[in-house]
């Protein structure tokens, strides 16, 4: 391993080296430490998304230790990193590793993000988290606190917020080129894993536990339950106990641009329509009305999410606004956003606001206020590392300032599906629905002994 820096002068000679990271063209380099000196990273989940994650990761320090409750995956990423330990828990690595570790890589099932992250951050360990941040609206706080606290440098993993199409539109936007925006309509092709109507309830089957998984780490913070493949790997997304369900998964890559073009912060009130929720899986579709107040001179803005299927039918926005953006014989895109404007109407039409198409005509441009980027997920982690060596959280645009701020509020959807018909009204400061006590339960969850935050 690299002759690694020593942490005080680390930062001494970040903060030497002042402001200036970022150009119009993309990110320049940081010259505070030598080619030789490196991060210390590790990275927990590896495989999945975890192991792309891990690997974009790489490039910028140091792999020194990964881990996951799975070997198969596992193994598979110790022969790229054959100098890295490996680990099945995660506490372990980070106990153990305390002096050699950085920065953490977090790729797990959604119900472990913010312990992993937690416990890092209390350690003063830089945390790149995937999207969405957290399992519950109460972790995402708690994560945002704790950030600012330790003075850690954090990042989410919504790689959209790289897009240089992204990062022009949030400025068109916010200098007025659509006007007053009042109406926000977003949608996802999700799910594409087993939840409701196919699957209600727990599987009577209790096969035994497969030799190369740490069952009971995987529920890590999770109740106890039986394994079953129908949880791992991949399919925990649509249980409540494991996953954040469509919304969870993908609002924090489609909602992503207009939560930025428009400022949006806690919203007034959020009401969600869907099918009869069971208690072990997410539903087979749902609609999520969402109403943000005026922000400064911008407008108050309705926001609509929509996923899954109605009798076998996606959920989309009303066709009166889907006929505004598209043209004779389109299809509507599998995923995406619109912003409705009193001047101009914007329709994204991927995934993570990488592509944006302005009607009636794209309005000019003003002067870049915001750094380029462009470099798609593996810009997220150089931006995150640019963030580290400088000492200044606020460079990784997706920091949990503002990653969790977006997953909290994304989040509340869920909460919403919970009490559907009833419109919650939303007490962000004291993080706390003012009219109705029941729904407050489903902001926060209980934690297995030796999992909490």
């Amino acid at each position: 391993m690299s002759r690694r820096i020593n942490r005080r002068k680390f930062m001494q000679h970040s903060a030497a080296a002042g402001a200036g990271f970022w150009v119009a063209g993309g990110l320049t380099p940081v010259l505070s430490q030598s080619p030789n000196e490196k991060l210390g990273i590790v990275g927990i989940g590896v495989g999945g998304k975890g192991s792309s994650d891990i690997d974009q990761a790489a490039a910028f320090g140091n792999v020194i230790g990964i881990c996951d409750i799975d070997e198969n995956p596992l193994g598979k990423k110790a022969e790229k990193f054959p100098q890295a330990k490996k680990y099945a828990d995660f506490r372990k690595m980070l106990e153990e590793n305390d002096k050699a570790i950085d920065a953490v890589v977090i790729s797990t099932p959604d119900h472990t993000h913010a312990v992993a992250a937690m416990m890092a951050m209390k350690m003063k360990k830089h945390v790149y988290v995937q999207k969405p941040l957290t399992h519950s609206v109460y972790e995402a706080r708690q994560l945002r606190e704790t950030a600012k606290k330790m003075g850690i440098c954090s990042q989410m993993g919504n790689q959209g917020t790289t897009g240089n199409a992204l990062r022009e539109c949030a400025e068109i936007v916010q200098a007025g080129g659509l006007g007053k925006v009042t109406e926000v309509y977003v949608w996802t092709n999700r799910p594409v894993w087993p939840q409701s109507p196919t699957i209600k309830a727990r599987p009577n089957e209790t096969p035994p536990v497969p030799k190369t998984v740490a069952w009971d780490l995987f529920l890590g913070p999770a109740p106890e339950r039986p394994y079953s493949p129908v949880y791992h790997p991949f399919k925990w997304r649509g249980w409540w106990d494991f996953g954040t369900g469509a919304l969870g998964d993908m609002a924090c890559h489609t909602a992503n641009l207009p939560f930025m073009s428009l400022k949006l912060g806690y919203p007034s009130s959020i009401v969600a329509e869907c099918e009869p929720v069971n208690p072990e899986t997410f539903p087979a579709w749902a609609r999520v009305t969402f109403e943000f107040p005026a922000r400064g001179d911008m407008p108050p803005v309705k926001f609509i999410w929509h996923e899954g299927r109605k009798d076998g039918v996606l959920v989309h926005p009303p066709q009166e606004i889907l006929a505004k953006v598209l043209k004779e014989g389109e299809k509507l895109s599998g995923s995406g956003s619109i912003m409705v404007g009193d001047k101009g109407i914007t329709y994204s039409p991927d995934d993570y606001g990488g592509t944006v198409r302005y009607t009636p005509e794209k309005p000019k441009a003003p002067e870049p206020t915001l750094p380029r980027n462009g470099g798609g997920d593996s810009g997220m982690k150089k931006e995150w590392v640019e963030a580290i060596k400088a000492n200044k959280p606020a460079i990784a645009m997706s920091n949990f300032d503002y990653g969790a701020l977006l997953t909290e509020t994304i989040l509340l959807g869920n909460v919403a599906m919970r009490v559907a018909g009833q419109k919650l009204e939303w007490d962000g400061p004291n993080l706390k629905f003012a009219n109705n006590s029941d729904a407050n339960k489903f902001l926060h969850r209980e934690y297995r002994k030796g999992w909490t935050l």
